[in-house]
């Protein structure tokens, strides 16, 4: 294998690395990835088909879980092509301008996720604390315009960031860490002044995330306070499972990219498997769980999922 050590010449081209230390396993390690890929995007593509022609479907939370579902593909599906050409060994090549596409990509996603799920904790908030106006509070063009925003609110402050990165001469070793491209990753191989990147780049994730995770813990404490007001026990329990699915995507989404963020950060020194293994889960968890555990907890789904199964026969009824 070549030798990608460092170089005082600048290049436009980077050299992905797969799982350390398992190279010559790689092609019996890219079948569970081929597994996950093929979970997510069967999954949410299911989800966006059995929203899309089921009728009873066509109310907020479910276009909500729309929109969820296309960030979930949209985070992942750019990394398909490099992930699998690494781990097959067809090349560990990527140039800079797909390198800087597969980076806005990723981290424009990752915000959309997290803004979908303050928009689902808003909805979830509506819907327990104010039933009565929650079709006159989030009607079809409400949705759409938050849908809207959640798209230019996050992938506006990211292309700072990737422009800056055409600027920087890039001679310290060409190799990544990871089988994808992320901006923490490739900012650490420029040699020049990254301060800008670096401290903007966190302003960001703060406000982002931190607003965002403030706005559910918001919408989550409103939630309780209305279920705590409810006397009946059955009645607290049936709210309190409308709102499972969301939770469970939230801790799905926040805690391995908190997690990932921290090992970038803080421990650039710890093994290249934690920061693979960090990396890929959070890659690839969210786009496979989120499908099947609202398959899972949602009746109107699955049974549109049952339905889109089953032959149209079973569906028909006797004359």
């Amino acid at each position: 294998m070549a030798d990608f050590n460092a170089s005082i010449m600048p290049s436009s081209t980077f050299y992905l690395t797969g799982i350390p230390g398992y190279e010559e396993i790689h092609h019996w390690i890219s079948i569970p990835f081929c597994i996950l890929y093929f979970i997510g995007i069967v999954g949410n593509c299911t989800i966006l088909h059995v929203i899309r022609t089921d009728p009873s479907l066509h109310e907020p939370m479910y276009y909500f879980l729309a929109m969820l579902s296309f960030a979930d593909m949209g985070m992942s599906l750019p990394t398909l092509i490099s992930v699998l050409q690494v781990l097959w060994s067809i090349s560990r090549e990527i140039e800079f301008n797909p390198c800087v596409i597969q980076m806005f990509f990723i981290h424009s996603f990752s915000f959309m996720e997290s803004a979908v799920l303050l928009a689902m904790a808003f909805d979830r908030y509506v819907a327990i604390c104010h039933p009565l106006r929650y079709t006159t509070i989030l009607t079809p063009q409400r949705i759409a315009r938050i849908g809207i925003f959640a798209i230019f609110r996050s992938s506006l402050p990211v292309i700072p960031l990737m422009i800056r990165l055409t600027y920087f001469p890039f001679c310290h070793s060409h190799v990544l860490s990871h089988s994808y491209c992320l901006h923490q990753d490739i900012i650490r191989l420029v040699c020049a002044d990254t301060k800008f990147n670096s401290i903007y780049g966190l302003v960001v994730l703060i406000l982002y995330w931190g607003f965002d995770s403030l706005g559910i813990l918001v919408s989550y404490i409103f939630i309780l306070h209305s279920m705590l007001n409810i006397a009946s026990w059955e009645e607290r329990l049936k709210a309190l499972n409308t709102c499972a699915s969301h939770i469970c995507a939230v801790l799905i989404l926040y805690v391995p990219m908190i997690g990932l963020s921290i090992v970038h950060r803080f421990a650039k020194h710890a093994s290249p498997l934690v920061h693979v293994l960090m990396a890929h889960i959070y890659l690839l968890v969210p786009p496979v769980l989120n499908p099947i555990i609202y398959s899972v907890k949602n009746k109107k789904i699955r049974r549109g999922i049952i339905h889109l199964i089953t032959p149209k026969s079973m569906h028909s009824t006797p004359r």
